[in-house]
């Protein structure tokens, strides 16, 4: 039969990395770096070798890791595991780096800050205060060998070997029998005496001098040398003299010795102790108090330490969104303690805390995760982003708070290179032509128009044909003057994207109109743009071969390379408007579009407008700026300033083209068409959306003398009836007889028929109409109420007739 013996060392859960950890402390133990077998978590592992004839260090060593397994407390070295045999002790903690260590490394790095020294002698303080007033301990072996260090650069006080009780039924305390940990004594313990009046923590105290005076000054050549403070702080070196001194009673309580450094102007009273104290106690703390912490953290990060902030700082935010109420004032300091993570840990810790926040409801969490989105874009793939950020993020779009529409806006910035087809070209489109036709802040369309023209080179090349053109010629109608400039700007930021014809029959006959602008600023950039659209042609003109080179990303299926040249063409809008648009909200917060801080500012439909006052463009009444008076259909006018996919762009186009066949008139001054008159149908203008600022409203209105506009007295000859320089008129026949409303053409002369008489017989025909329209009403009328009486029959014996 075959007996099988267990090995407890393979069976361990924990692993020793083969090389001893740099720096092991003087003793009976060796420090180990270690791993957990399942998972690969570092930890570290101090091993205890047993020897034959070592009775009394074994039992030392048995003492501490029964100590260690039974202590818990924070500043007090965390015990996972251990495991006891005949020939060896492991105990298995968490991954610590020796204090000596430590130093060392941060002093190659430029040197430990005060700030961090400080809070780590506040934990082994405070460590000692917990063995020496709460459990009656002695630890008598505090020195540099007996703290180590975390990842997150805590301070943890180990070294339990020697510990007593010191209430004196646990014995003396053990013999130490090591050079290096007994030059730490203090004076006292020579004194065979023992007529020496002491308290229990008295010796701990001279140790946690010397301690100190390591920390500044690097190891301790002898105890005479305690007498020189040496790189000690000021502020430390009253309170590290009675730690010192020769006579043991006056050396303070751990307890006492802490709250007179905390007292103001102490060596620990700053804000990266108070910031560790809070994070203690950030479990009990009332909501209030964890709000204002947070909004003044993200201060403080650029002084704490790395470490620090990385393993300490960032698990407690993320603990406080995902199970309290601390809400969007961790969004500010989460993002700036990311910089200092990998890409892997970035992904690992934040990312999926960043997009579980976009489900949120709350609007300071969302404008807030809008603003800092530029601080994660980069670690967001496009599915993420596609799936489960964007969706939630259109819901700004139809916000009725306009700092989250206009962040919403800029956002798309970020987005636009990582959306997908559906939602870059349909989706985005139709919220961007709903804001730039209907929003009632003027900043917002403007900035709508200026994140339109930078990720225009991303959008497929149908989308830019239906949409680019259309939508910055909407723009130029703006009664928000940077939104006109913006529309212009936009324009000649993707000029590579137009073909020649667009560019001449398009683009030109809307910037020629805004030459005529009433605000200056948008003249100068028209007059530029026409510049740039003019010397392109030309150099076509000269060169036909150069047409192929020119038009080639017309047709491209996208070119992301654009977006950086076009990056800088309108950072005004962005930088400028957006300041003041929140200013704009706070002061008008339900303005009419083009109303904040626009100097024409529009008449509203249906009222008259003063002469003097340029009136670029007359809103509608029903909040979108864009309009087409003469179609008489409402609905359709709606639908397709609403929506840029659903309905055809080139019907916008298509209905100013009838527009500008009926104004092609100009001697007319701008006069609306007359009813009677139908456009040619041979001949058929650019499709382009500029006629319409002859149909909204005359630019002639900015630009004339101050006096008020009447129409013409009766008689009065119009523009039509002057000889311009020509010949006499003669006896031929109308070219323009067609246009009029009768139905039997009959041959005219310029100086027998003048469009007054036209202007008459139309309005008469409208009259005649209108009258033949209420008769046939009145008669509906009769005829209905006539059924209504037959349909009840004979009157019921006791009724009233009423007539």
């Amino acid at each position: 039969m075959w007996l099988f013996v267990r090995d407890p060392v393979r069976d361990f859960p924990f692993e020793l990395i083969p090389e001893p950890a740099e720096g092991s402390p003087p003793g009976l133990w060796t420090l180990h770096r270690g791993r957990k077998k399942a998972t690969g978590s570092l930890v570290s592992i101090f091993v205890y070798d047993v020897k034959p004839g070592a009775e009394e260090q074994t039992q030392v060593a048995k003492a501490a890791f029964k100590r260690l397994k039974t202590l818990r407390h924070p500043n007090i070295l965390a015990y996972i595991d251990g495991l006891e045999t005949d020939k060896c002790l492991h105990v298995v903690t968490e991954a610590v780096t020796p204090l000596g260590v430590y130093l060392k490394a941060r002093a190659e790095a430029g040197g430990p800050k005060e700030l961090e020294l400080s809070w780590g002698l506040h934990q082994i303080v405070k460590a000692l205060s917990f063995l020496v007033n709460d459990c009656n301990l002695i630890h008598n072996n505090v020195c540099m060998a007996a703290v180590f260090v975390d990842r997150a650069g805590e301070w943890k006080l180990g070294g339990l070997d020697y510990m007593y009780s010191a209430q004196g039924n646990g014995g003396a305390a053990p013999r130490k029998g090591v050079p290096e940990l007994e030059q730490y004594d203090p004076p006292e313990l020579a004194d065979s005496s023992g007529r020496s009046i002491k308290e229990k923590w008295s010796a701990d105290m001279w140790r946690l001098g010397c301690l100190i005076w390591e920390v500044f000054n690097g190891p301790l050549p002898r105890a005479a040398a305690l007498r020189n403070p040496g790189k000690i702080p000021k502020s430390l070196v009253p309170h590290y003299c009675e730690l010192v001194g020769a006579n043991p009673k006056v050396r303070p309580n751990p307890a006492r010795f802490l709250q007179n450094c905390r007292a103001p102007g102490g060596f620990m009273n700053n804000r990266f102790v108070e910031t560790n104290l809070f994070l203690e106690e950030i479990q009990i703390k009332e909501p209030a108090e964890k709000q204002k912490f947070f909004q003044e953290l993200s201060k403080s990060l650029d002084s704490f330490p790395e470490d620090f902030c990385r393993h300490k700082v960032l698990p407690q935010l993320l603990t406080a969104f995902e199970f309290g109420s601390a809400g969007a004032v961790v969004l500010t300091p989460l993002f700036k303690v990311g910089k200092l993570l990998s890409a892997e840990e970035y992904q690992q810790k934040i990312i999926p805390v960043v997009v579980k926040m976009f489900s949120s409801t709350d609007r300071a969490m969302r404008i807030r995760l809008l603003q800092q989105m530029e601080q994660f874009i980069q670690y967001l793939d496009e599915p993420t982003v596609n799936t489960q950020i964007f969706p939630h993020v259109v819901h700004g779009f139809l916000d009725t708070n306009p700092a989250i529409r206009e962040q919403t806006v800029k956002s798309m910035l970020l987005l636009a290179p990582k959306l997908n087809e559906a939602n870059l070209n349909v989706e985005l489109m139709k919220h961007f032509a709903r804001l730039q036709a209907k929003d009632e802040q003027g900043p917002i369309r403007c900035n709508t128009t200026v994140c339109l023209g930078k990720i225009g080179s991303y959008l497929s090349a149908s989308t830019r044909h239906r949409v680019l053109t259309s939508a910055f010629s909407r723009a130029t109608k703006d009664p928000f003057a940077p939104s006109r400039v913006a529309g212009v700007l936009g324009f000649a930021a993707t000029h590579n994207l137009y073909s020649m014809n667009d560019c001449a029959h398009k683009i030109l006959p809307v910037l020629c109109g805004l030459t005529v602008d009433p605000e200056k600023s948008v003249r100068d950039q028209a007059f530029k743009a026409i510049r740039s659209f003019l010397s392109k042609l030309e150099s076509v003109s000269e060169d036909p071969t150069q047409l192929a080179e020119v038009e080639k990303d017309v047709h491209a299926a996208s070119s992301p390379g654009v977006g950086g040249a076009a990056a800088s063409w309108a950072g005004w809008a962005v930088t400028g408007v957006s300041s003041l648009t929140s200013k704009l909200i706070r002061a008008h917060p339900t303005a009419a579009p083009g109303e904040p801080n626009a100097p024409p500012r529009p008449t509203p439909e249906g009222l008259p407008a003063p002469a003097p006052t340029p009136v670029p463009h007359t809103p509608m009444a029903s909040g979108h700026w864009e309009a087409h008076e003469e179609d008489k259909d409402s609905a359709k006018d709606s639908s397709a300033a609403d929506r840029w996919d659903d309905e055809d762009w080139g019907s916008l186009e298509q209905e100013a083209e009838s527009v500008l066949a009926q104004q092609d008139n100009w001697s007319t001054g701008g006069q609306a068409p007359h009813a009677g008159q139908t456009s040619n149908p041979e001949h058929k203008s650019p499709e382009s959306d500029w006629s319409s600022w002859e149909a909204e409203s005359s630019w002639e209105q900015g630009w004339q003398e101050p006096g008020p506009q009447d129409p013409p007295p009766e008689g009065t000859r119009l523009a039509s009836e002057y000889n311009w320089g020509g010949p006499e008129p003669s006896d031929k026949g109308d070219p323009f007889a067609d246009l009029s409303a009768r139905r039997e053409p009959r041959p005219d002369s310029w100086g027998d028929d003048n469009w007054e008489g036209l202007e008459t017989e139309s309005r008469q025909v409208k009259a005649e109409l209108a009258r033949k329209k209420r008769e046939e009403r009145r008669r509906e009328m009769e005829a209905k109420r006539a059924e209504k009486k037959a349909a009840k029959g004979p009157m019921k014996l006791g009724t009233r007739k009423l007539d």
